[in-house]
């Protein structure tokens, strides 16, 4: 017996469904909670794997995925101004130190020879 078939049945009578809203009301209750879609997608040809791709996809506001522990987007350079200043910022210092010690090795070499 199938959810069908005991569904009142008759002139005029609507089987009930789920409350309706509107797709704002929706979209609202799925960014504040999150949603994870999960998947894989395997090729295989003559029983042998070719490509197997994971997808997962998480989607959420940005509140709520930083409650979740995820903020990558605020420390990838390529998606952050702030992170690409400090990247570079980094990337100097640690450049000047390497010189200062190049220069530090080549001052020394050369007092040795004198």
């Amino acid at each position: 017996m199938t959810d069908l078939d005991t569904w009142p049945a008759g002139p005029g009578v609507q089987p009930a469904g789920p409350p309706s809203g509107s797709l704002a009301d929706l979209l609202e209750r799925v960014l504040d909670k999150g949603i994870v879609i999960a998947g894989d997608i395997k090729i295989d040809l003559l029983d042998i794997e070719l490509l197997t791709i994971r997808l997962r996809l998480f989607i959420a506001s940005v509140e709520t995925a930083k409650k979740a522990g995820i903020d990558w987007w605020e420390t990838d350079p390529a998606l952050s101004s702030r992170a690409a200043r400090d990247a570079l910022t980094e990337e100097n210092a640690r450049l000047r130190a390497r010189l200062d010690a190049l220069e530090d090795a080549d001052a020394d070499t050369s007092e040795v020879a004198r």
